[in-house]
């Protein structure tokens, strides 16, 4: 085949509804990107299996004191990175369970390095350097499939013997590499030919938004569909945690800080000690014998 690979892949082709994007004007360019993003949700629901699939093998490494990894390049590292930061404070988690590599390290996640996609060895060498092993869980991903840094980093956990994940929006990519689960969104091309940061931009933060919050759900990090594990970090999470006392202990607004409060900020801990009238300590402690699910603790 002549040319490079990248001409071949899903995100390079030109998308025909946008041929003549330079002469429309800001209405139409702002109705085609709308009438194009409604292409990214169905996009999602067809690699829903995958994507499920994957959250079972995050849910698992979770369960045996494995962490997850992503590691990217551009926009894909840079979205691997929000997602991962923003696991503690929805999810209480460590902010070690939920990492993310980028290529080009952390100059990269506000400005382009240049070439850093490139550099193969630095995936291994970023792995090591946090002592990724065969708990863990590698999701590389790469919205054109091809990512040098991202193939390398993948093949660096495979050797290993951990698990892994790909995520990439150029669905007919041949061969695909090497990966326990690859969710393939396949958005088609974008309406500014190769700007992944669009549709293949939006489909990824679907996908990553999924892939955690459902892990965090099949972990007990939420009781019915009230994130009962957040870190009540600001005023905003404050406000959060006393209404979700008010709302599951029928308290009023001063007994609910009262009681967030003798719990030590932890919104589980106080839940326990409200509805099953116990001291700090002993709801703590229920809540260890129950893998910290609060559900469990409630009615055990």
């Amino acid at each position: 085949m002549n040319g490079h690979p990248l001409d071949q892949a899903a995100t390079e082709q030109r998308n025909p509804a946008s041929e003549r994007l330079d002469e429309m004007s800001a209405l139409e360019i702002v109705d085609l990107m709308n009438a194009q993003d409604h292409l990214v949700p169905a996009a999602v629901h067809a690699a829903r299996e995958a994507i499920a699939q994957a959250v079972e093998i995050v849910v698992a490494a979770f369960r045996a004191g494995g962490r997850l990894f992503y590691l990217g390049a551009g926009t894909s590292g840079r979205l691997g990175t929000l997602d991962a930061a923003e696991c503690p404070p929805t999810f209480g988690t460590d902010p070690e369970q939920v990492q993310a590599v980028i290529a080009g390290g952390r100059e990269a996640l506000v400005r382009a390095v240049e070439g850093a996609e490139d550099r193969a060895a630095d995936a291994a060498a970023a792995l090591r350097e946090r002592g990724f092993g065969p708990a863990d869980v590698l999701a590389g991903i790469a919205a054109c499939g091809l990512t040098p840094f991202v193939r390398a980093g993948l093949a660096f956990a495979a050797g290993l013997g951990a698990r892994t994940l790909f995520i990439t929006c150029n669905p007919r990519l041949d061969p695909m590499p090497g990966a326990d689960v690859v969710i393939a969104l396949d958005v088609g091309p974008e309406v500014l030919t190769g700007s992944t940061r669009l549709k293949a931009g939006t489909a990824t933060k679907l996908a990553l938004n999924t892939l955690t919050t459902a892990a965090m759900v099949r972990l007990g990090k939420c009781y019915g569909n009230l994130m009962v594990d957040l870190r009540a970090t600001n005023e905003k999470l404050r406000v959060r945690s006393v209404r979700i006392l008010r709302q599951l202990c029928g308290l009023d607004d001063a007994a609910a800080r009262r009681v967030l409060a003798e719990a030590g900020g932890g919104l589980k801990v106080a839940i326990l000690m409200a509805r099953r009238g116990l001291a700090r300590d002993e709801a703590a402690a229920l809540l260890a014998q129950h893998q910290g699910i609060l559900r469990r603790a409630l009615e055990g």
